[in-house]
Order: C-alpha cells, then sequence, then structure tokens
C-alpha cells in the first residue's frame, strides 16, 4: 500500500514551464508572452482602464478584450502583447544571457 502524503511537489519558478513539460525554447517563448502579460495587467491597473475604454485603446473587439483580461494569452503573438503595451504607453526592452548549460542539438 503507497502512503499519501500532503508534500507539495518541487517546482522550480524561474524554469515553470519546463517543469511542467515544454521544452527549453517553449517554456522562453510562453515566459516571455507571461511577463508581458503581467506588465499589460499592471498599467490596465494602474490607469484604471475599464474594459470598454481598453478596447478602444488596443483597438480590438470586445472578445479580445475579455481574452486578455482573463489571461487567454495562448494564441497571442509576442508582437501583439508588445504593441498593446505600446498602445498603453509602455516600452518593451528585451535583454538576454548566456544559458548556464548548452545542450548539444
Amino acid at each position: 500500500m503507497t502512503a499519501i502524503t500532503n508534500e507539495t511537489a518541487h517546482v522550480t519558478t524561474n524554469k515553470l514551464f519546463e517543469d511542467l513539460g515544454f521544452s527549453p525554447e517553449e517554456a522562453a517563448v510562453l515566459e516571455l508572452k507571461l511577463k508581458l502579460h503581467i506588465e499589460i495587467m499592471k498599467e490596465i491597473k494602474r490607469q484604471k482602464i475599464t474594459p470598454r475604454k481598453l478596447e478602444r485603446v488596443l483597438d480590438v473587439p470586445q472578445p479580445r478584450v475579455s481574452e486578455l483580461i482573463g489571461g487567454k494569452i495562448s494564441k497571442m503573438s509576442i508582437d501583439k502583447l508588445t504593441k498593446y503595451l505600446h498602445r498603453l504607453g509602455r516600452e518593451v526592452k528585451v535583454t538576454t544571457k548566456k544559458i548556464r548549460k548548452l545542450e548539444a542539438v
């Protein structure tokens, strides 16, 4: 008989998407999209923008606003999220760093 424990599985926060089974390349893209979305949501909150006003600011229909606010960004590109931030008055800068261990291709 297997013992049942209440221990939480270990998840490394800086590699969350890899821990969920995505390849390192997919994880990098998902992490960037997540960071862009977080910044969009911060700016919406900071400016106290209503969904109706957000439609006009981002020049998108209501269903896209609902998806954005609801965090449904899987079909949104990094390009689109960057444009949204720009329309909200934010500049996006991307930095890179060397990967600790480069795997053979």
